[in-house]
Order: C-alpha cells, then structure tokens, then sequence
C-alpha cells in the first residue's frame, strides 16, 4: 500500500512524527506539509521531513490522496474552510486530534459526499513540541483510534486502518461520543491533575518563599513531565472535551474529599485498601504492554 500525495497540516510532534514514519515504512511517493509558519516550513525541508512545505494551504493539498490534519483542534474550522474546496475527489481525510464529536460534526457539513472523513487519534506523544521532537517510532506499538464519520467509505476505513498498522500502531474503531468519555478519562483528567498540582506548587513557592523546584526529584517531577506538554493543544482538548471532563472532575473532587477524611479519620486500613487498588491498575497498565516495568521518564 502506497499513497501517491500525502498532505500533512501541521507539522509539530505528531505531524512531523507521522511525516517520519511515512518515509520510513514508504508509504507515500511524496509527503507535502502546510505550516503558518514559514520558519517551521524552512525546518522541516532542511530536516528533510517532507518533499514540499508551504504556508498556502490550498497549494498543499490540492492532489492528495490522503489529507491529515495535525493541528490544534481550535484552528480547524479555519483549515477546513480553506481546503474543502481543493480536496481531491476520492481523498481521504484524517487528523489526529484527541477529541471527536464536534469536530466530526464541523468538518462532516463542509465536505462534499465523496471525500472520506475518518478521523485518527494515535494515542502517542511526549511533552515537547516542534518539528524537531518527532521521530519516526513515536506510534510504535500505541494505539490509533478510528472514528469514521458518516461520509466514510469502508473501503477507506480499512485503508486506513492498514497505514496505521504500518506505521506501527494498534488500532481500534469506536463511536465518538465513546472516544471522548474514555479519552477524558485517561489522558484528559490526569494532564489537568498535572497541570494543577504544579501550579498549587508554585503558588505554595511564592507565598512561602520555598525552594519547591530545588527540592523537587520525586512526585513532582514527574508531574512536571506532563504539566510541560503543549499549552495551546490542552487549553483546546479541555474546552472541546468539556461535558466529559467537567463530569470527571466532579467524580475526582468526591474521591479527593472521600480520601480527605480517610487520613483525617485515621484509618489506615482504608487507606491501604485504596493504595492497593490503584497499585494493581499500574501492573496491569504494564501487563497490557503501554508502559515498562521501569519507565525513564526522560530521564538519563
């Protein structure tokens, strides 16, 4: 399997990564990218990431067979509108966003019944950003969710499900209204728990002029690690995801004052029961191969 043109929208972590990967396993003939940014236009040609980069977005994707979008979920609308009228009939279009239902909606009323929507999400990534922080093993081995729109064809969905393999990835199909309630779940909540707990320490530093950052190669360091992911592309899943994560962060605060009393109450028996509880989640997260016994954590 082989796309003749592919048109990568945006080539950050991911985008860039998957450029990578498409060159590694040959499954382009000749891999385009569009960036407002002539700078990370300049980047990736002199990286040698892709063939082609223009900031004329229209320019990119006219003649793609297979069209991702790999930008911020709040530009969308602005990527859409810009493409709909250049898209190849018979393309496919994907992105690789972490929240589905609206965007699908959005992007469903303006394309026309013969362009394939499926949107990806590649559950893979780390906390730094740019053309530069991609690599090509990034989905190796990671899930790649599929939720096809209405305007999919499945001899489309299926192709698609075999680049993704290629490339690397697992994947698996689902509803989007699905994706978004377990993706709150697992990635949405504990980045924003991140972000939280980093932000109570530095407001705890301020207020008693403590060293926190000095101090800080345990839990908090880690905390770090996710706290320092791209800004831009969190402030959009929260707002895109809001139904989900709101009600999730109910569920958290009820837990957090359950526990609260625990230690107040002192009962250690509780306690333990809970610690053991969520110690068997993290075997099983290593048993079912997304994580390592002994995870880097970046570190060397």
């Amino acid at each position: 399997m082989k796309f003749k043109k592919i048109c990568i929208i945006g080539c950050g972590l991911i985008g860039s990564s998957l450029a990578r990967a498409i060159k590694k396993n040959n499954l382009g003939e000749k891999i385009v990218s569009s960036n407002r940014s002539e700078a990370v236009n300049k980047k990736v040609i002199e990286l040698k990431i892709v063939d082609e980069a223009d900031a004329d977005t229209k320019k990119m994707v006219e003649d793609s067979d297979l069209i991702v979008i790999a930008t911020p979920l709040s530009s969308y609308e602005d990527v859409i509108l810009k493409i709909k009228d250049s898209l190849k009939t018979g393309a496919i279009l994907t992105d690789v966003g972490s929240v589905k239902k609206n965007i699908i909606n959005l992007i469903e009323k303006n394309i026309s019944e013969n362009i394939s929507w499926i949107p990806s999400h590649p559950i893979a990534g780390t906390e730094e950003s740019g053309p530069e922080s991609g690599f090509a093993d990034l989905f190796k081995n990671r899930w790649c969710i599929l939720t096809p729109s209405k305007k999919a064809k499945q001899k489309d969905i299926d192709l698609l499900k075999i680049f993704w393999e290629k490339i690397g990835s697992r994947v698996d199909t689902m509803e989007a209204k699905q994706h978004d309630y377990i993706l709150s779940i697992t990635s949405h909540i504990p980045h924003l728990i991140a972000y939280n707990i980093v932000n109570t320490s530095l407001n705890i530093q301020d207020e008693k002029k403590l060293d926190i950052v000095k101090y800080s190669a345990g839990g908090l360091r880690d905390f770090t690690r996710i706290a320092a992911s791209n800004p831009v592309m969190w402030r959009d899943i929260f707002i895109q995801n809001k139904e989900n994560t709101s009600q999730m962060i109910d569920k958290f605060i009820i837990n957090l004052q359950d526990l609260k009393k625990t230690i107040e109450n002192e009962d250690g028996k509780k306690l333990q029961q809970i610690f053991e509880k969520t110690k068997k989640i993290r075997n099983d997260i290593v048993e079912a191969g997304q994580d390592v016994k002994k995870p880097d954590f970046g570190r060397k």
